[in-house]
């Protein structure tokens, strides 16, 4: 039972939401659960928050293909963060002059499947 969960343009740069996504890779979604919720990474409340939505998803598939699926034989099969759309603002700098301050964006994506497959 594959499902997806996708989260786009999230307020946070794809190299810090990296960080927490390259730790959850491959454990179990009850694994994944754990090390989100005790992680001080800002990213982690997305991640998870995308990560729920995939496991519901797959519920969701499950009972409609007439299946009863377990949660604990998830896992976490992929997971991956893409460069959205970059915010371009501007900033006061010294003598009048405007720096430029970009707010970069993200998009997660997170695929749960069965263990035995």
């Amino acid at each position: 039972m594959r499902a997806r969960a996708i989260a786009r343009h999230v307020r946070m740069s794809p190299r810090k939401v990296r960080l927490v996504v390259d730790q959850i890779r491959g454990m179990s979604v009850n694994e994944a659960y754990a090390t989100l919720q005790f992680s001080k990474k800002s990213a982690a409340e997305p991640v998870g928050k995308t990560l729920r939505s995939a496991v519901a998803n797959a519920q969701v598939k499950a009972q409609d293909g007439g299946d009863v699926l377990d949660v604990d034989d998830l896992v976490v099969r992929e997971i991956f963060v893409d460069e959205g759309p970059t915010l371009r603002r501007w900033r006061a700098a010294a003598q009048g002059r405007a720096a430029p301050r970009r707010h970069r964006t993200s998009h997660i994506t997170v695929v749960v499947d069965s263990k035995d497959v």
